[in-house]
């Protein structure tokens, strides 16, 4: 299951990175550093985090995954579309690579025996530590601190699996329950415009 979480994570948070990368005009080698840290980097700082060697430098899937997407963008010009971000297909995309990053940072969490505290962390910075790099080496606000229950909706799965995990109930059936719930919650949270009160 972990490993199914983690490639869905990585095709999802790719194609999100490469989007945001064209967007912001970056050139083959920005575009290449945008997707790595936005489909890998939270992977990478939850593993290092854990003292263990980071899943994406043992393992050769996510670095195709990375080079297949960007090759089928730019071979459909995907990124030529106006306003893809906001597409249905693209906010599904993006809230599966969510959660499902959100996820596996729990698993590796609790299998860690971290208290609440280092599940919710390290499902958090899973999930949003790619785009944050991301965020701050193309110059802006990292998109998880201006967007409404994005990092939200990552707390509240890493809470449910902490919960599920002390009454011994994380299973198969649990965790597709808690994935589709998450992914619910972010697509409904993005349409009905949801969001954390400002100051």
């Amino acid at each position: 299951m972990f490993e199914i979480a983690e490639i869905i994570g990585v095709i999802a948070f790719a194609i999100s990175g490469f989007l945001i990368a064209t967007r912001n005009k970056l050139d083959l080698l920005g575009i290449l550093i945008s997707v790595f840290l936005t489909a890998l980097g939270g992977g990478i700082i939850r593993d290092v985090i854990v003292d263990k060697t980071p899943y994406t430098f043992s393992h050769n899937l996510p670095a195709l995954i990375i080079l297949g997407v960007m090759i089928i963008m730019i071979a459909f010009k995907l990124h030529k579309k106006a306003s893809l971000e906001n597409k249905p297909l693209f906010i599904l995309s993006d809230s599966i690579g969510l959660v499902s990053f959100s996820i596996t940072g729990a698993i590796i969490a609790i299998e860690h025996h971290l208290n609440i505290t280092g599940v919710l962390a390290l499902s958090f910075i899973t999930a949003v530590g790619g785009g944050i790099a991301r965020d701050v080496i193309i110059n802006q606000v990292p998109f998880v601190f201006k967007t409404g229950f994005y990092g939200t909706v990552s707390l509240l799965v890493a809470l449910c699996l902490y919960i599920l995990n002390i009454f011994d109930l994380i299973s198969y059936v649990s965790l597709i329950i808690v994935f589709i719930a998450g992914v619910t919650l972010r697509v409904v949270a993005f349409y009905k415009k949801w969001s954390i009160p400002l100051i």
